[in-house]
């Protein structure tokens, strides 16, 4: 079974952020789709299989905070990096609440805060695919010698 966690969803209402996200990400071997649309989200993440959001907080209709729960709530593995200018300790501390792994403020004019949470990230995703997998397989195992013994 092979997961791959370098596919990344940017979401912001800001498409001028766009290009230099993904500038780099890229560099560091991620594949970056986007989307400037809220709404767009729960398609773009099952067209694109990406686990990692890069999420802002502050758009029009519906906002990050609303969008990280539904995310959550549809599926918990999928990861959240709150990308946001809207700084106040309240709303970083509701993320964090609501399973944002990490809240990044732009301008990102130092990437290091950012690549260190995708790294943290890709961490994460890899040791809850390993435990499935041994999950997995420990199963099979003992349904095999169920069948050999039964």
């Amino acid at each position: 079974m092979t997961h791959t966690t370098k596919t990344v969803l940017h979401v912001d209402d800001d498409p001028s952020q766009f290009p230099i996200v993904a500038a780099l990400l890229e560099k560091r071997g991620y594949q970056v789709h986007t989307t400037d649309s809220p709404d767009d989200v729960e398609s773009a993440l099952l067209r694109t299989g990406a686990r990692i959001v890069l999420l802002d907080i502050d758009m029009p209709g519906k906002d990050g905070l609303t969008l990280l729960k539904e995310i959550k709530q549809n599926d918990g593995g999928i990861q959240v990096i709150m990308v946001t200018g809207m700084v106040t300790m309240a709303t970083i501390l509701r993320a964090m609440r609501w399973g944002a792994e990490a809240c990044i403020f732009k301008p990102i004019t130092d990437p290091t805060a950012l690549l260190e949470a995708l790294d943290a990230t890709e961490a994460k995703i890899r040791r809850w695919w390993r435990a499935v997998e041994e999950l997995t397989q420990q199963r099979r195992g003992l349904e095999q010698r169920i069948e050999a013994t039964g």
